[in-house]
C-alpha cells in the first residue's frame, strides 16, 4: 500500500514538474512530511526522478520553440556550480536543518509570490482609473 504513496507523489510531482514550477517543491514535503523519508533521502530521489521529467520537459518546451538557448546559458552554470556545491555540503547537513531550510525557503516563496499578486492588481486597477 505505501508503494501507491509513492507513486502519487511522483505523479504530482511530475505533473507539477512539468508545468515549470519545480516538481521538488511539492514532492520533498510529500516524501518527508507525509511518508515519512528523511530529508536527504527525499532531495536525493526529487534529484534522481527530475532528469527524466527534465529530458522530456526540454524536448517538448525545445519542438515548441519556447526555450531562450542564450538566457538558459546564464541561469544553468550557475546553478550546476551551486548544486555542487549544494551536493557536497547536504549529506555533512542534519536532516532536520535542511528540512528547516526548505520550508523556510517555500515560506519565502509562498510570500514573495502573494506580494507579486498584490502588485500586479494595485497597478491594473491604476491603469483601470486612467
Amino acid at each position: 500500500m505505501q508503494y501507491l504513496w509513492y507513486i502519487i507523489a511522483g505523479l504530482i510531482g511530475g505533473v507539477i514538474g512539468g508545468m515549470g514550477m519545480g516538481g521538488g517543491t511539492l514532492l520533498i514535503p510529500i516524501l518527508t512530511i507525509f511518508l515519512g523519508v528523511e530529508q536527504v533521502e527525499a532531495q536525493l530521489t526529487n534529484l534522481i526522478s527530475f532528469l527524466p521529467m527534465a529530458i522530456v520537459a526540454v524536448i517538448i518546451h525545445a519542438k515548441n520553440k519556447r526555450i531562450d538557448f542564450k538566457a538558459m546559458l546564464w541561469v544553468s552554470v550557475p546553478a550546476l556550480v551551486t548544486a555542487c556545491v549544494g551536493a557536497y555540503f547536504a549529506p555533512r547537513v542534519k536532516s532536520e536543518w535542511l528540512s528547516k531550510g526548505f520550508g523556510a525557503f517555500l515560506t519565502l516563496l509562498g510570500v514573495a509570490m502573494i506580494i507579486k499578486i498584490i502588485v500586479q492588481k494595485i497597478k491594473s486597477k491604476r491603469r483601470a482609473n486612467k
